[in-house]
């Protein structure tokens, strides 16, 4: 697994878990350089490799589209 495509999934499971309370938690945000659509054509190699769930796919699908907005 190359190290942009590391980094990128552990964005992801990060951002999954923000949201799961843990009060005092520290999220730390990095920077890429990616575009929009290498950023979704990683994201479908790990739906397919099996590494996300269709819902956490689906949720990080929007997020990315959203950012582009």
């Amino acid at each position: 697994m190359t190290q942009t495509k590391f980094i990128f999934i552990a964005a992801i499971i990060i951002s999954s878990l923000a949201g799961c309370g843990g009060g005092g938690a520290k999220v730390e945000a990095t920077t890429t350089n990616t575009t929009m659509g290498q950023e979704l054509m990683d994201l479908n190699d790990s739906y397919k490799k099996g590494i996300l769930t269709e819902k956490e796919y689906n949720r990080a699908k929007k997020n990315i589209m959203n950012r582009y907005d």
